[in-house]
């Protein structure tokens, strides 16, 4: 009874459009992304580091980005990243009608995302602020959920970081996903996508603590904009905000075309077969007589 019961509820309600399964996926392995790696800082910080350190957020973000990966991979590929989803759109991996779809959904995920930290965190915020939620001083929180600069770090300093650090991010996804190379066992991609997300963690953090993902960085932003914080959020750090979007984006691309030029181009293609045919006596001769002309004669078939 209840089998039939579970069937009868995926006839009526399962989505036939692959678009939206697509949407949905995209957004709850953006909000997975979020909770666990915003979660981590949140933890760390109101804990006043008794409950977390940096290694905590490396672990949190990295694990989260594993699960995201094992929750939507297999319905959209997991992008969870505009600047992954604009690399695969170049790279001809995703159709370019599908990307503000995956976008959309991924800022929406992270701003959800977000709102479950605070939400989950409420009581404490409260306590570590006294009820006052600030970008700056020493009782901050505004950086719990968005990238701010060391204040050694300029804008291009910023851009340059993002984009180095979203490039290689991207260039290793390939590489892991990419059948013809190595690749990752079956199955075990997420893990290794998670793993290239710590090492950069460990390797690229002390700048702006690695965002990489303007809908991870922009979305949580936006939410604390209205959530309290206000809209010193995008002003301060000399309107910091705009760079762990636009660093990203460059990145991604650069990273994939990198990726492609000097590693996917130069596989080695199946060879092509000729189809035999029938042919007269006649044109046999005329064949022997005229090898140039063989090519044209035989109709080139391509191995899937």
């Amino acid at each position: 009874m209840e089998m039939k019961h579970r069937r009868t509820m995926r006839q009526r309600y399962a989505l036939k459009h692959g678009i939206l399964k697509e949407f949905l996926a995209e957004f709850l392995g953006t909000f997975i992304l979020v909770l666990f790696g915003v979660g981590s800082v949140a933890q760390t910080v109101l804990s006043r580091n008794a409950m977390g350190e940096t290694l905590t957020i490396h672990i949190g973000f990295s694990v989260g980005l594993m699960m995201a990966v094992y929750v939507a991979g297999g319905v959209s590929g997991a992008h969870v990243n505009p600047a992954v989803s604009l690399a695969m759109v170049i790279l001809g991996k995703l159709k370019f009608y599908k990307f503000p779809v995956y976008v959309i959904a991924q800022f929406l995920g992270a701003f959800a995302g977000a709102a479950a930290v605070f939400g989950l965190y409420y009581d404490a915020f409260m306590d570590f602020t006294s009820g006052i939620l600030s970008v700056t001083g020493i009782n901050a929180t505004g950086h719990i959920f968005a990238s701010y600069p060391a204040r050694s770090l300029t804008i291009l300093g910023g851009l340059i970081d993002q984009a180095v650090g979203t490039g290689m991010l991207v260039l290793c996804i390939l590489a892991i996903n990419d059948g013809k190379n190595i690749g990752a066992p079956s199955g075990m991609e997420p893990l290794c996508i998670g793993l290239v997300i710590m090492a950069i963690g460990v390797s690229m953090g002390l700048n702006c603590g690695y965002p990489l993902n303007p809908a991870r960085d922009l979305g949580p932003r936006l939410f604390t904009a209205v959530a309290g914080w206000g809209w010193e959020v995008f002003s301060t750090s000399d309107y910091w905000w705009w760079v762990p979007v636009a660093g990203p984006m460059i990145g991604g691309v650069v990273g994939a075309l990198v990726y492609f030029l000097f590693i996917e181009m130069h596989h080695k293609q199946p060879e092509k077969p000729h189809e035999e045919e029938e042919e007269d006596d006649e044109e046999e001769e005329e064949d022997l007589e005229e090898d140039s002309s063989l090519k044209d004669k035989y109709e080139m078939i391509t191995m899937s």
